[in-house]
């Protein structure tokens, strides 16, 4: 039985600066059939305010709650320790580290910074761990699909060489941490046997939501997706479908434990 849906963004719902074809139907006729919809991305180089107008644009109406990202929960967690943020993130995400703890012990916060990786800021922030610091992945992710169709290194390089040097276990709040797969189910609420989520990694979208517990995870190829990455990771994939129609497809057809 599935009665929720989380679906990522990035090479499920768009691709580069366009919309993946069939994704707005694809999304519409989820609602229409009543199925609960959570977006769960590791997008760590914009904002929310950002990515829900990305989502606009695109013709997709997405409400704040129903959206969930690494930086939220962060922001989340910082404020529940009362710890002070050293930011290693890229310059469009500053924004969202607002109103946190400016006295509490200090924690790392890496993401996907982009062009403001450099031998400086990655030994700033060795420097914080090894004076005690935490440190928090917003996403551990080894590749994303740049805007010239080719991949290119995501944070997880980073967050390893920060591991590595710090002699430190990176606390991951993005995918494929359970808790942020289930942080978005418990807005519905929904339990994660029955829960369904739509990704194009198969690492972390897929593998990380069945070992969350979620009842199925179907892996989409668009985006990153490349040929055999749905054997390169366990658990394999509920299924592999061309995109994110065909995967509605096939949700829609097992929602209520008929096939």
């Amino acid at each position: 039985m599935i009665n929720a849906v989380l679906l990522d963004l990035a090479g499920v719902i768009y691709d580069g600066e366009e919309v993946v074809p069939g994704a707005a139907e694809a999304v519409a006729r989820l609602r229409a059939a009543g199925l609960p919809i959570r977006f769960v991305s590791n997008t760590t180089r914009s904002s929310k305010p950002t990515i829900l107008a990305r989502l606009a644009k695109l013709g997709l109406s997405v409400p704040s709650a129903e959206l969930f990202t690494p930086a939220e929960a962060a922001c989340d967690w910082l404020r529940e320790r009362g710890r002070t943020a050293h930011l290693l993130v890229h310059p469009d995400l500053v924004s969202e580290f607002q109103d946190l703890p400016a006295n509490g012990g200090m924690a790392v916060v890496i993401g996907d910074a982009g062009d403001a990786f450099d031998y400086q800021s990655l030994n700033a922030a060795f420097r914080k761990l090894v004076d005690g610091a935490e440190l928090l992945a917003l996403a551990p992710n080894r590749t994303f699909k740049d805007a010239d169709g080719k991949l290119s290194l995501d944070a997880g390089a980073f967050v390893a060489a920060l591991e590595f040097a710090g002699q430190r276990q990176a606390i991951v709040l993005g995918k494929p941490a359970p808790g942020f797969f289930r942080s978005a189910l418990a807005t519905i609420p929904c339990a994660a046997a029955e829960a369904a989520m739509v990704g194009d990694d198969a690492e972390t979208d897929v593998a990380g939501a069945l070992n969350a517990g979620l009842g199925q995870a179907l892996l989409v190829c668009t985006g990153k997706y490349r040929e055999g990455d749905e054997a390169r990771f366990a658990p394999a994939p509920s299924a592999t479908v061309g995109d994110v129609s065909a995967a509605v497809d096939w949700i829609l057809a097992r929602r209520h434990g008929t096939e």
